[in-house]
């Protein structure tokens, strides 16, 4: 009886401890106003959206508003470089609090990772030289597309672009290098990623030759974090009422902001 009694303290106390443990794990909100930084999972490498300046800092709309959330909460900004592949690894490993990186809020990631409601959005073109004749999906057959791996270009472009050759890259960047090089004459990507092709080689003549999506992107953060994923959905409307967050798209992009993202916030 008395080892008994011992073994359901013991399995008692562990359980306690395992509940505690889970608690404090689970108060991320507090954890981060606690640490005074927010660390944000960011792909540099992305036009417009995240990028380094001449001083190598890096920028973009992304980084920004990165950075405003960070002042919402009264913290400092850790940007957490990563690849666009491990967006959701690097936040699930915990080596970040959230991503704020050109994610599009998709079924399929939302099995993995909480989205906030959208804050921006991302434009899905397909893009060629002028002489190149494209006009959707089933011209592609045949013929070879660039993209970059595990992105909503990715997915769609897989299920859409039947017997096209998929060439993947493991960034915007090394995308971007290979369409300038003359290694893909077709990609799928977004219209800031083709100026940044025609900046650098001006001659390919790169135009748009159809729209694939407008995307609405979310902030991603990990599943069980109900308080943090409140206080970041809040922000969002404020800031998407108040006109900051469309400030900071123009900014960058040189237009307002897609109306699919209040639209989608809204619901």
């Amino acid at each position: 009886m008395i080892l008994h009694r011992s073994l359901l303290r013991t399995t008692f106390a562990a359980a306690l401890l395992a509940c505690t443990a889970h608690a404090a794990q689970a108060d991320q909100l507090d954890d981060i106003r606690k640490s005074g930084k927010l660390r944000v999972a960011v792909a540099i490498g992305i036009p417009l959206f995240s990028f380094t300046d001449a001083a190598m800092e890096p920028t973009g709309s992304d980084v920004e508003t990165a950075r405003e959330l960070a002042r919402g909460l009264g913290v400092k900004l850790e940007v957490v470089p990563v690849t666009t592949a491990a967006r959701i690894s690097t936040l699930q490993a915990r080596r970040a609090d959230m991503t704020i990186s050109v994610m599009s809020i998709t079924e399929e990631r939302a099995k993995v990772v909480d989205f906030s409601v959208p804050y921006a959005a991302i434009t899905i073109i397909t893009a060629a030289p002028k002489d190149v004749k494209i006009a959707g999906y089933a011209d592609l057959a045949g013929k070879r597309i660039g993209l970059t791996r595990a992105t909503t270009n990715d997915t769609l472009t897989t299920k859409e672009a039947k017997g096209a050759e998929i060439m993947r890259y493991e960034d915007d960047a090394t995308l971007i290098t290979s369409a300038v090089t003359g290694q893909v004459n077709i990609f799928s990507a977004t219209p800031s990623t083709m100026d940044e092709i025609n900046r650098r080689a001006p001659g390919k003549n790169f135009e748009i030759k159809f729209s694939q999506l407008d995307s609405p992107l979310g902030i991603a953060l990990n599943k069980g974090e109900p308080r943090l994923k409140e206080w970041v959905d809040r922000w969002v409307a404020a800031n998407l009422e108040s006109g900051k967050l469309n400030q900071i798209y123009k900014k960058y992009h040189g237009r307002d902001m897609p109306n699919v993202v209040v639209k989608t916030a809204q619901n």
